[in-house]
């Protein structure tokens, strides 16, 4: 069962999120591991889905560990993710991202 928010706890996640340099990706299991949170990747998306607006952290750095996009193909959403990352020299192919060549650390 996963834990409830406690204080602080988005902030730990933005804050590794923050860390990730352009033209490389994390999953969010990495993140959740790097944020102190385990093995609580699903609260990963739930914490990026709490960005207050103007934020300037770099969800779109965060894929599946498979190297997916976890949004739906065609979404606005999938398409603004794909874009940023490619514009950060990311090479995404058919919805994935080699993570061998782009995961970061």
């Amino acid at each position: 069962m996963e834990e409830e928010n406690e204080p602080g706890k988005d902030q730990k996640i933005w804050q590794v999120v923050l860390a990730i340099p352009p033209g490389r990706v994390a999953s969010y299991g990495q993140v959740a591991e790097m944020a102190g949170l385990g093995r609580q990747a699903r609260y990963i998306g739930r914490a990026l889905g709490k960005l207050p607006q103007g934020h300037s952290v770099p969800w779109y750095r965060v894929i599946r560990s498979s190297g997916q996009i976890a949004f739906p193909e065609g979404s606005e959403v999938y398409c603004r993710q794909v874009s940023s990352l490619e514009a950060e020299g990311v090479e995404v192919v058919n919805g994935r991202v080699a993570m061998k060549r782009f995961r970061w650390q």
